[in-house]
């Protein structure tokens, strides 16, 4: 069976623009015969739909059988690579995630198999309708299905479309901060500004991510520390305030035209919740905090951005670092690598690497699921990795204070490996640092 069949308005329909689509789901859960068919089958039958008809949104699968494993849930997307249409499997662990990629038959037929065998739950999102299929513990299948508004449905997938942007580009601050201006009356992105639209839009969408995982509701209160021209605070600020979670954010930064600048359109557009401060990281009070963000922190002021999260309780920590210096010239090179890094990028990159690790290895063994990847791509900015960190929570919490012995014992290795005496976020963390 094609489950991509052409010109159906999917996968294969170069960004058309789509009316509301009709409800696919709902006429088919009631008259007969699919409404004496087994639960589970149903279900299969509507994704298989959604599939055909470029209405799938994504798919998790939630509630694992038995506890043989350290798999938590189950997320389904579908994405293209190379041309080909692909179901791209993310497998949440307690302590790490697998992405795997499969073709949509091979998909289907494996989700097929995971349903009530390895998941309790399956939820899945269309253009259309919600789709909720359950499984009991004492074996009884139930299959809900709801008629989304025109409102709050999300847009069908397409081939090639433009990506739907979180943030409102109309929103007078943009303007004020120099990245809209008027064209025929109506607010357009500076064409130099592209680049800056983009990464902020990007980090919106990690923001998003971590905030889901880590469970917050408001008020929510952020620190962005380094705010400068304040791009991201306003973004964080206006995306917070548009999922009703009450935020609270404090843009911070040592050079004192920017606080002035960002104050004043504050004032100016009679924003709430949003405030900047002059101040240096390495003097702030320690106040309760559920984000903390520090883009681009120059060296050790990344590790003091990172025992302030620490310290504040955030539940979530983001953190680009740049700038990094303390441990290159600590570094007592293994012979086997010498000649690879008698070149100075290289040995910069090692030390850069090193650096970031440890930092990681840190915020695990604070009980935070951490991850290190590529913010944004490197033709849009050099400073381009992020390290995103969130408060683990029930069976993942214990499963990382199990592991604390091993990471300390890691970290201990690397740094005698490296011949290292001191990283800064780990002399803060015992108390040891002086500065």
């Amino acid at each position: 069976m094609d489950i991509f069949p052409a010109n159906k308005g999917g996968v294969g329909d170069p960004g058309q623009s789509r009316p509301m689509p009709a409800p696919l789901f709902t006429s088919l859960i009631t008259p007969p015969p699919v409404a004496s068919a087994p639960a589970r089958e149903r279900f299969l039958h509507l994704l298989r739909l959604a599939l055909a008809g470029g209405q799938f949104g994504k798919l998790l699968l939630s509630g694992p059988v038995g506890g043989e494993d350290e798999v938590e849930r189950l997320t389904v997307r579908l994405v293209e690579l190379r041309g080909e249409a692909q179901l791209s499997f993310l497998w949440r662990h307690r302590t790490k995630d697998v992405t795997k990629n499969q073709v949509p038959e091979a998909g289907l037929a494996e989700i097929a198999a995971l349903l009530g065998a390895r998941f309790r739950n399956a939820h899945l999102h269309t253009s259309a309708e919600e789709v909720q299929f359950a499984v009991s513990r004492k074996g009884r299948e139930t299959l809900r299905v709801t008629r989304l508004d025109a409102a709050e449905a999300p847009p069908a997938a397409a081939h090639d479309k433009a990506k739907q942007r979180p943030l409102d580009i109309a929103h007078p601050v943009w303007s004020a901060l120099g990245l809209t201006h008027l064209v025929k009356g109506e607010p357009a992105l500076v064409p130099a500004m592209a680049r800056k639209w983009k990464q902020i839009n990007r980090f919106v969408e990690i923001l998003s991510s971590a905030v889901e995982e880590a469970g917050l509701a408001g008020p929510v209160r952020v620190a962005d520390f380094g705010s400068g021209k304040g791009y991201l605070t306003f973004a964080v600020h206006d995306w917070l305030r548009s999922r009703d979670l009450s935020p609270r954010v404090t843009g911070i930064e040592l050079r004192d035209d920017m606080v002035r600048l960002c104050g004043g359109i504050v004032d100016s557009e009679g924003l709430t919740g949003l405030r900047f401060d002059q101040g240096d990281v390495r003097t702030q009070p320690v106040q309760p905090l559920d984000v903390m963000i520090a883009l681009h922190a120059c060296d050790i002021a990344t590790d003091h951005a990172l025992h302030v999260g620490l310290q504040s309780g955030a539940r979530v920590i983001m953190s680009s670092p740049c700038c990094h210096k303390e441990l290159r010239p600590q570094m007592t090179l293994p012979a086997v690598l010498r000649p690879m890094l008698q070149h100075g990028i290289h040995l910069g990159q090692e030390a850069e690497m090193v650096t970031d690790s440890l930092r990681a290895l840190l915020l695990e063994s604070q009980g935070y699921r951490t991850q290190v990847f590529e913010f944004i791509a490197l033709e849009h900015t050099s400073k381009n990795k992020m390290i995103l960190a969130v408060k683990a929570q029930g069976a993942a919490a214990e499963a990382l204070a199990a592991r604390r012995p091993e990471l300390l014992a890691q970290i201990a290795e690397i740094k005698r490996f490296y011949g290292l005496r001191e990283q800064r976020l780990e002399q803060l963390l015992s108390g040891r640092d002086q500065t």
